[in-house]
């Protein structure tokens, strides 16, 4: 068996400890079967809500929402990190920008966000992409800062010019950083989105939960954070596996 393998098996071990725990907790009696549903009654609401048409169309709205959130954060990121790094000036000024910007729990920010954009998928989406915007920027500044120098100066050497060094040389020197920064943001936007569907949504799966919840059907409630905690481990999974074989050459990776 593989390293990867191991590591992946080793990496369903808390999954599988808080599902055990889980079914104990529930076998105690600790709380009563109406509010904590045991981990295969969830499992079984699950399955049957997955050959449910309108319950796939929710689930469609939030990946709607997360990945057009998610790209443009992406693209956000990276546009102001190329800026940020070609110059002291704009260095400066991008940074202090950042700087009062990133502590800031951006989801303060929605309710200003949905009188702008109303309550449909561009708020949700404008959102996403706020959140996502910061740890690929952040994660794609500091990789290109700390590019080898010996680069740039045999592209410069060789008649490239600053913006050319920059996009084709320091950009994919910088690839590991930058994808790191990525499936962090992408995790990040799961949870966002689903925020973000549970405070002002008639569709997604972070309206199902509320609803659920109003309607006090506490299995239904369950059946949306199973998919959503679901759809970030295996989105954050997959950028992981894509970096390895992407990266599998860079010796930093």
């Amino acid at each position: 068996m593989t390293q990867g393998r191991v590591s992946n098996l080793i990496g369903l071990l808390p999954i599988l400890a808080l599902i055990l725990l889980w079914s104990a907790v529930v076998a105690a009696d600790v709380a009563p079967r109406a509010l904590l549903p045991s981990p295969w009654d969830v499992a079984a609401r699950t399955a049957t809500a997955l050959g449910d048409h309108a319950f796939l169309s929710h689930i469609g709205t939030t990946l709607f929402r997360l990945v057009s959130g998610f790209a443009i954060g992406l693209a956000v990121g990276l546009v102001l990190a190329l800026i940020s790094i070609s110059g002291r000036a704009t260095q400066t000024v991008v940074n202090a920008f950042v700087r009062i910007l990133a502590p800031l729990p951006k989801i303060a920010l929605y309710p200003a966000i949905i009188l702008i954009l109303g309550f449909g998928h561009s708020s949700k989406i404008a959102l996403v992409a706020i959140e996502a915007a910061f740890p690929v920027y952040l994660a794609a500044y500091q990789g290109m800062r700390n590019v080898d120098e010996k680069l740039v100066w045999v592209a410069r050497s060789a008649g490239a010019s600053p913006w050319q060094s920059l996009l084709f040389v320091i950009l994919p020197a910088a690839a590991p950083s930058i994808l790191t920064g990525a499936r962090i943001a992408m995790i990040i936007s799961c949870i966002v989105v689903f925020l973000a569907e549970m405070m002002s949504s008639t569709e997604g799966l972070g309206y199902l939960l509320i609803d659920a919840a109003r309607n006090f059907r506490t299995l239904d409630m369950f059946v949306p954070i199973v998919l959503i905690s679901a759809l970030g481990l295996g989105l954050g999974g997959a950028f992981a596996w894509g970096r390895g074989r992407l990266l599998s050459g860079y010796p930093q990776a």
